[in-house]
């Protein structure tokens, strides 16, 4: 197994390593809803991209998820009585 010829100093290390920090992501605005999103990308809240909508958004599911447990919950209330 080699052996380095000398030790490397460690303001040496620390000097190639400066850059090695993580960089503060950038947040741009949605145009419809205003809420921050990565550039770029889908917004998460409304689904869209570039002005047009490409997902369903996932806050219209959470809704729907929930209006359909409130139907159950009746149902099964119906049918106890």
């Amino acid at each position: 197994m080699s052996v380095p010829a000398k030790k490397r100093p460690v303001g040496e290390k620390r000097r190639r390593a400066a850059h090695f920090a993580l960089k503060k992501i950038k947040y741009a605005s949605c145009p419809k809803c205003k809420k921050p999103k990565l550039p770029h990308a889908v917004c998460l809240f409304c689904g869209t991209y570039q002005g047009r909508e490409v997902l369903k958004s996932h806050l219209d599911k959470k809704e729907l998820k929930k209006a359909q447990k409130q139907k159950a919950r009746a149902a099964e209330k119906q049918q106890g009585r």
